[in-house]
């Protein structure tokens, strides 16, 4: 593909601006064919101790004209917990409609796990997670808050809408992989959500996607499988909540958070992509953090523009650099963030 792309660029707080910086560096380096023109936002915690302000409507209009989002990380302990994750990361996820979480699990050569068995054969599968609905929808409330007497309600909404157009996304995502979808839940005591689930898997598969084997696993069988047997899996669609969880087991298989990138999609509109690690305060300014999962995540941001080739060769920068870290370990790498982004840049150019 060719053109201009218009990239916003949030770089967040804690070692949020240092890993993107890598990211952006690694982006420039295969860019070939095509221009991009960055669009910086100021949002993060910096910016609400600052103003008390998270993501204002104006921002928020800047981030629609936008071809893609690059996200470093957002997150600071001076800031009360749920305050950037509610109001700025969800708020932007529910207006901007990225209504899937598309989280691969690679495992790279040279990667050391915490299964050491598992080859980069057996790790090789994307998990879907529906992004808008479920428990993170923000439905329910208190009643007699702060007595003996309190009782908390969150509730999980579930359209067929919603549950429709995760599943159609994660059969087109199969077919072109190895044609095959888990739909993962808990239906044996979910009953409603998990009944809505596998009919639409059912239904939409049977119509139109027969060419696609489905199977199904409840979540917390797929977490031992994740451990014992991980190749079972090519294509994991499931809703918000289990695909939160599973996608940090996910991480834990390929090598842990420094190297797993996520990416909040809307396929026809803006998409935002981002390591998954969080801010990383104590290695913020220290030149210590593992760049690779941010780096990852331009490689899904150029995927999603139609650049395919210059993602292809970030991907294969990336190979080259897990050979030669010794760890992915934050501060056991063997060498600095801006190191290892010169690694993938050397490894991208071959």
């Amino acid at each position: 593909m060719s053109g201009s792309h218009t990239i916003g660029v949030i770089r967040g707080d804690g070692t949020g601006p240092e890993v993107v910086n890598e990211a952006l560096k690694v982006m420039e380096s295969v860019r070939e064919g095509f221009e991009v023109a960055l669009v910086e936002f100021d949002l993060g915690a910096e910016r609400y101790l600052r103003t008390g302000e998270t993501l204002p409507d104006d921002e928020l209009a800047r981030m629609r004209t936008c071809d893609a989002i690059l996200l470093g990380a957002v997150g600071d302990p001076r800031v009360k917990p749920g305050v950037l994750e509610r109001d700025l990361l969800l708020r932007a996820r529910f207006q901007l409609d990225q209504y899937v979480n598309l989280r691969p699990v690679v495992r790279y050569p040279g990667v050391k796990t915490l299964v050491p068995s598992h080859s980069e054969e057996d790790v090789n599968f994307v998990v879907v997670r529906e992004n808008s609905e479920g428990l993170y929808s923000g439905a329910g409330g208190f009643h007699r808050k702060g007595t003996e007497h309190e009782v908390a309600v969150q509730e999980s909404i579930n359209t067929r809408h919603g549950v429709e157009r995760i599943v159609r996304y994660a059969f087109d995502l199969a077919r072109t992989r190895r044609r095959k979808l888990t739909l993962v839940h808990k239906t044996n005591v979910l009953t409603f959500a998990g009944d809505l689930y596998q009919r639409v898997v059912d239904e939409v598969g049977a119509a139109d996607y027969a060419d696609v084997e489905t199977d199904y696993v409840h979540v917390d069988a797929a977490c031992i499988y994740f451990l014992d047997w991980p190749a079972r899996f090519d294509v994991i669609v499931t809703d918000n909540m289990f695909g939160d969880i599973i996608t940090d087991l996910g991480a834990m298989i390929q090598g842990g958070m420094g190297i797993a990138a996520g990416g909040n999609i809307n396929p026809i509109g803006v998409s935002m992509f981002e390591p998954i690690g969080g801010t990383a305060p104590d290695h913020t300014g220290k030149g210590t953090i593992n760049p690779l999962a941010a780096i990852g995540a331009a490689e899904m941001l150029l995927r999603q523009l139609g650049e395919t080739d210059a993602a292809a060769r970030i991907d294969r920068g990336i190979r080259v650099a897990t050979q030669k870290m010794a760890s992915m370990r934050a501060g056991e790498m063997g060498m600095s963030t801006s190191e290892v982004g010169d690694l993938v840049v050397e490894g991208a150019a071959r």
